[in-house]
């Protein structure tokens, strides 16, 4: 196997983001001999970092969590192990430390959680409130499927599954395009299909206001708040234009994410697909797909990104690499609902990892506990973070 797609295969490993195809992919790999030599010099960058010299394991330590790992129960997938005989203790000791990561952000209970609850919280879930141009207010959650109302010629309707979509109305009257308004609450996102058929997610205290036909202006222009993630139409005589917070991304037809929350110190902008110019204060940088913007004051800083880390709450997942407690927390305050409290120092470590959504906050607290770093208390809708 080629350099290039060894490393890339390993990075996905590392972040539990293996797509299935590539995770029969990297199983071939570790049964070649052939890879052997690539592997070990893997395993060794992430063995040699400084920022994880001081929580390596000592030998007896790492043998007895690869031990531990391969007496767990396995998928059911058939998977070659006959390279682990083979491996230098070094890279099987490096290796086991990431599997024993990836088990632990899974939800592996070791009995030794000491996060306690007053009571659990639930997960959010599809919640949002529509505001239409004459002020009225609809809740989306409580609505009933079927047409919600219609206003200068366009019917909004609640499809089956939950989302919101604009079409054209069968007799168009004549009014003013007015603009409507959809917000989430904390602990809540939703999905809404635009008149231009262009396709909008909101994560969790966010917003969107956007025309309620865009035929009659130049440019397609929505405002956001918070965190979306577009699927714009494709339409090159109408460039569809996003403002959020001091920035600007212009699109012909793309897909990509913006993070703009207020209480984040920098907005982001990644894309998946097509093509993006973020414009901020007379600066601008055109992106290409797995790029993110990092908008910090008036400076743009164009960078690599795996763009699945921007998307995955989409996909139902928190997902981190190399972050904070902090960062990760505000995910978690804004997803359950909850006030978070920081008590005393704060861990200094970064955390690499991957849990699903669905989960009541006891699951995620117990797996973030689980790494040694981090104690939570829970008192109602407050969580308290201690070293």
């Amino acid at each position: 196997m080629d350099k290039d797609t060894l490393n890339y295969l390993f990075k996905q490993f590392q972040t539990n983001m293996l797509t299935e195809a590539e995770a029969q992919q990297w199983d071939a790999a570790l049964s070649d001999p052939n890879n052997d030599e690539g592997i070990q010099a893997l395993a060794d960058q992430i063995w040699n970092r400084d920022d994880l010299l001081s929580h390596r394991a000592n030998d007896e330590d790492a043998a007895a969590i690869l031990g531990y790992i391969l007496e767990q129960p396995q998928p059911l997938r058939k998977r070659n192990i006959r390279l682990w005989p083979k491996l230098s203790a070094g890279i099987a000791a490096a290796i086991a430390l990431i599997i024993l990561a990836l088990y632990l952000f899974k939800g592996v209970d070791s009995g030794t959680s000491s996060v306690t609850f007053a009571n659990d919280v639930a997960p959010g879930g599809n919640k949002a409130i529509l505001t239409l141009t004459d002020g009225r207010r609809i809740s989306l959650t409580d609505a009933a499927k079927g047409e919600l109302a219609q206003q200068s010629g366009i019917r909004i309707t609640k499809t089956e599954d939950g989302q919101i979509v604009y079409q054209a109305a069968a007799t168009k009257s004549a009014g003013h395009n007015g603009f409507n308004t959809i917000e989430t609450p904390r602990g809540g996102q939703y999905m809404v299909v635009l008149p231009d058929n262009s396709r909008v997610w909101l994560n969790a205290a966010s917003s969107l206001k956007y025309p309620t036909n865009f035929s009659s202006a130049k440019k397609r222009r929505v405002e956001l708040t918070g965190e979306g993630y577009f699927e714009v139409a494709k339409d090159r005589r109408h460039p569809f234009i996003v403002s959020a917070g001091n920035q600007e991304i212009e699109v012909l037809g793309t897909h990509f994410n913006v993070n703009s929350y207020h209480d984040e110190p920098q907005l982001k902008t990644t894309l998946l697909e097509g093509s993006v110019k973020v414009v901020s204060k007379g600066r601008e940088a055109l992106l290409t797909p797995g790029q993110q913007a990092v908008l910090t004051g008036g400076s743009i800083r164009v960078q690599d990104f795996n763009v699945r880390l921007a998307v995955a709450w989409k996909n139902n997942k928190f997902m981190f690499e190399n972050d904070n407690i902090q960062y990760i927390m505000r995910m978690v305050s804004r997803w359950y609902d909850v006030e978070v409290v920081f008590e005393g120092a704060l861990p200094d470590d970064k955390f690499i990892g991957s849990m699903s959504r669905s989960e009541h906050v006891s699951e995620v607290l117990k797996s973030l506990e689980l790494t040694g770093k981090v104690k939570f208390k829970v008192e109602g809708r407050r969580i308290v973070v201690t070293k």
